[in-house]
C-alpha cells in the first residue's frame, strides 16, 4: 500500500457487494480494486463492471493476492473462517453484519484482530450518523450518568426478504442482483431478523453505552415463516442494569425503519428515535435538550462506514465507530437471545 492507495480485494459478489460496497470503493481515487471472489455466471461481469484486477471463484487466491484489505460479504455463516483468514496474513478487513453467527466465533476474530493490529470494521450504517454520533458525545460526557435501564427496539419492512420474496427491499436498493434467499430466510445459513437486523439495533446500543449483556431471557417467532420474524428478550448488563430488547420483520412495505433506543440513567433520560428522527435529552435537574435533525437523516443508506474504513487504513480518521468488540457484543446478545428461546425463554448466559 502506498500513503494514498489500498489495495482492495473482495468475497462475495452478490446483492449488497454490487449495489453498495463496490460502487463506493470504484469512485474512490485512493482505493485499487485488486480481485474479486464469488460465485456464478455474472463474477466475470461484476469485474468488468467495477474494474477488478481479476475475478476468482476460489477466496484463498483472493486472500494471497497483493492486497492490503479485503471486504466480506458473504452468506452470514461463511463471515468468521474467511475473516480469520484474512486476519492471520495481517490484513485490514471489512466484514458485514453479523460479523459471526456465534459467541465464540466473534470474540476469536477480536483475538486475531488485536494481534494483526489492522483496521476491522463492520458496516453499520446508523452507527456513523451525525445525530448517533452526537447522542454518543452526550452519553460520554456523563448527561445522563450511569445507565440503570436500556431500551431498544427495531421494526422494519423485511417480511418479504425474510420470508423469500425479496421483491421490496431489490426495489429499495436499486440493484441488478437479487437478495440470495438462501442468506436471509434459511437457518442454516443464518438467517432471520434476529441476525438480519437486530444486529444492527444492539450494536447501535453497544456503541452508545459501552455496555455489554450478561445474560438474556428471549423469545423468537417464526410466525410462519422459515425463520424468526419476531423477537424479545430481557436483558441484564455486566454491571446491574436491566435492558429490553424487540424486533419486528412485519412493517408494511415503504414504511420507515423503526429503531428506538431509550436509556434511563441515575441523572436523566436519552432518548433516540430513528424514526420521528429525533434525540432528546431531559435531566433530573431541570435540563432539557433535544437536537435539530436534517429531515431524512434518519434514513438507513450505509455509505459513510466502506469510506470510514479506507481513511482508517490510511490514517485520515481514527474513529471506528463498529469495531470488532461493538460486533461481537451484538453477536454475543443475538446469540444468547436464540439460544434462550430454543430452551423455552430460560435466563441464558451470553
Amino acid at each position: 500500500m502506498t500513503a494514498a492507495t489500498v489495495r482492495l480485494g473482495a468475497i462475495g459478489a452478490g446483492w449488497w457487494a454490487t449495489s453498495n460496497h463496490f460502487p463506493l470503493f470504484a469512485a474512490r481515487d485512493d482505493v485499487e480494486l485488486v480481485g474479486v471472489c464469488g460465485k456464478g455466471d455474472g463474477l466475470e461481469a461484476v469485474r468488468e463492471k467495477f474494474g477488478f484486477g481479476f475475478a476468482t471463484e476460489d477466496a484463498t487466491e483472493l486472500l494471497d493476492a497483493d492486497i492490503d484489505a479485503v471486504v466480506i460479504s458473504t452468506p452470514h455463516d461463511l463471515h468468521h473462517p474467511l475473516a480469520a483468514q484474512a486476519l492471520d496474513r495481517g490484513l485490514h478487513v471489512l466484514c458485514e453484519k453479523p460479523m459471526t453467527l456465534h459467541a465464540d466465533e466473534a470474540w476469536d476474530l477480536a483475538a486475531r484482530a488485536e494481534r494483526a493490529g489492522t483496521v476491522f470494521l463492520v458496516p453499520y450504517g446508523w452507527n456513523y450518523k451525525p445525530f448517533t454520533v452526537a447522542a454518543k458525545r452526550m452519553l460520554d460526557a456523563g448527561a445522563i450518568g450511569e445507565i440503570q435501564y436500556a431500551l431498544c427496539h427495531m421494526a422494519s419492512p423485511t417480511r418479504g426478504l425474510f420470508g423469500t420474496d425479496p421483491t421490496h427491499m431489490l426495489e429499495r436498493w436499486n440493484s441488478d442482483t437479487a437478495p440470495d434467499p438462501t442468506t436471509w430466510s434459511s437457518p442454516e445459513h443464518g438467517g432471520g431478523y434476529a441476525h438480519g437486523q437486530i444486529t444492527h439495533s444492539s450494536a447501535l446500543l453497544f456503541w452508545l453505552t459501552g455496555l455489554r449483556a450478561a445474560s438474556v431471557a428471549g423469545r423468537a417467532i417464526t410466525a410462519g415463516a422459515p425463520v424468526d420474524l419476531f423477537d424479545a428478550g430481557v436483558i441484564r448488563f455486566e454491571g446491574g442494569a436491566l435492558g429490553s430488547l424487540s424486533g419486528a420483520a412485519t412493517l408494511a412495505d415503504g414504511d420507515k425503519y423503526q429503531v428506538d433506543i431509550r436509556l434511563f440513567g441515575t441523572e436523566g433520560v436519552l432518548m433516540i428515535d430513528v424514526e420521528r428522527e429525533r434525540v432528546t435529552l431531559s435531566r433530573y435537574d431541570g435540563r432539557r435538550e433535544e437536537l435539530v435533525i436534517p429531515e431524512g437523516e434518519g434514513e438507513y443508506e450505509c455509505l459513510v462506514p466502506p469510506a470510514r474504513f479506507i481513511e482508517l487504513i490510511t490514517g485520515a480518521s481514527r474513529e471506528n465507530n463498529s469495531d470488532v468488540t461493538v460486533a461481537a457484543r451484538s453477536v454475543e446478545l443475538i446469540d444468547a437471545l436464540l439460544r434462550s428461546s430454543a430452551a423455552g425463554g430460560a435466563d441464558t448466559p451470553v
